[in-house]
């Protein structure tokens, strides 16, 4: 059994790394859900999802899964949110200030509802303006390719 175990931890350490591997084969780091394609990854890279969650919020407190459904929604499934994505870019936000949580029954923890705050409403502001220009390049791009294809 000791032999065994000596082999392995050999075998182990003679490997290469997974990112040497990866290098080696020509493969990419891989990346979040969603980003894999080019117009949606770029759109989360501008801030999308961080924009949605704020912007819903203004319109009144909101909890994970009602976001996560509301993204969806919007988005007709393009952008779909799960919640290893959406509880931790929640706590980051009220971590910065731009949300404040409270649970529904602070006895039991059950629901956390995020409202947005002064600083929140501004980056909502901020990032509304950089992630529209993005929108607007993106959707006058495809209106040239239905043009063309039309």
């Amino acid at each position: 059994m000791v032999r065994r175990a000596r082999r392995t931890e050999e075998a182990v350490a003679e490997a290469a790394s997974l990112e040497a591997a990866r290098a080696a084969a020509g493969g990419r780091e891989p990346r979040g859900p969603g980003t894999a394609d080019p117009l949606v990854g770029e759109l989360r890279r501008a801030g999308l999802l961080r924009l949605l969650v704020l912007h819903f919020c203004t319109g009144g407190p909101c909890y994970g899964n009602q976001l996560m459904e509301r993204i969806t929604r919007l988005t007709g499934g393009l952008v779909a949110v799960n919640p290893n994505t959406m509880y931790p870019l929640l706590r980051g936000l009220e971590a910065e200030g731009l949300v404040a949580g409270e649970w529904e029954h602070p006895e039991r923890r059950s629901r956390r509802f995020y409202g947005i705050t002064e600083a929140g409403e501004a980056e909502c502001r901020r990032l509304g303006g950089q992630v529209g220009e993005l929108l607007d390049r993106l959707a006058a791009s495809i209106e040239a390719i239905r043009a063309e294809l039309g």
